[in-house]
């Protein structure tokens, strides 16, 4: 069995230490392909593997025809828009993601933006305070539920959107559910996405939702950029000039945006909710251990392609 790890951007030392470890362990032998700067690379590299582990790098069906002994591809993170599904259900292999193993950093970052775009980029003004202010969290899953725990530190009052997710789960964390994603916008005065891009949810949140928000309006999107109507959240920010959008991957019209908006808007300059030591080190090893469950025991909890 082989087993390729294929990352543009590497985990870290230590992750890889463990990874092989957990791979190695069962027998398994590791190939490892970091930082490669051209296509050809990774066709090469993925021709005689296995199993292929991956983090925000593309596998689309050139990728999978070039494969033909894969058997699981791994993403380590919760997103996996980075694969294509449905050619690797053609080709009978098993796309898996590894949920749960970013969520606190996720989550953390959140917090991160939310008082920095309340406290005006620290640009010398004043503020607000998260106290007692409605949060509306769009997806209660494992990211959104940290973003809850989170919360109640604050003492915010904490309501969420999710149709697959029972009412009595929120209740239980202390979050009230709603029913509508137009009553989550217009209720709430700070909204956190973390929706999947879907084809239901590519341009979901535009310009209705947006400038349905309260007085103050925070709109934040550590989720995927695509999920944001971007002509429709740019009319909502011109029409509102009290709103502001802190987002975890620039649009794709950030220049103008920050110059039309200035300190109302604010984007990380590469997507940076898994981007700590913790979380980097959690899902490697996790996408390590799917994998060899899978090529042994054939375990694909985690699957997500049909």
């Amino acid at each position: 069995m082989k087993v390729l790890i294929a990352t543009e951007k590497p985990f870290a030392a230590v992750a890889v230490d463990a990874m092989r470890k957990v791979i190695e362990d069962a027998g398994a032998e590791l190939a490892l392909l970091e930082k490669y700067t051209s296509r050809q690379e990774l066709l090469d590299a993925v021709a005689t593997a296995d199993a292929l582990i991956i983090r925000s790098d593309k596998v689309d069906a050139e990728v999978l025809a070039a494969a033909p002994s894969l058997k699981v591809v791994v993403r380590a993170g919760a997103g996996y828009d980075n694969v294509d599904l449905e050619a690797a259900t053609s080709r009978g292999v098993c796309v898996q993601n590894t949920p749960g193993q970013n969520s606190n950093a996720v989550a953390e970052l959140v917090f991160g933006l939310a008082v920095m775009m309340c406290r005006n980029m620290y640009n010398g003004t004043s503020g607000s305070e998260l106290k007692d202010k409605t949060l509306g969290i769009q997806a209660f899953g494992q990211v959104g539920r940290n973003v809850a725990r989170i919360a109640r530190g604050f003492e915010m009052s904490i309501s969420a959107l999710d149709p697959y997710c029972p009412d009595n789960v929120m209740e239980d964390a202390g979050v009230s559910p709603v029913h509508s994603v137009e009553e989550l916008y217009r209720e709430n005065k700070v909204v956190s996405i973390h929706i999947p891009a879907t084809p239901e949810t590519r341009g979901s949140i535009g310009y209705d939702l947006v400038a349905s928000m309260p007085k103050g309006g925070l709109l934040i999107n550590t989720a995927r950029k695509e999920v944001v109507d971007e002509e429709g959240l740019i009319r909502a920010l011109d029409a509102r000039p009290d709103l502001k959008y802190a987002a975890d991957v620039a649009p794709e019209r950030a220049a103008e945006m920050k110059a039309r908006f200035g300190d109302r808007v604010f984007f990380t300059p590469k997507k940076m909710g898994a981007q700590t030591s913790e979380a980097n080190i959690n899902a490697g090893i996790a996408a390590a251990r799917q994998v060899i469950a899978f090529l042994t025991t054939g375990e694909q909890r985690f699957r997500v392609n049909k």
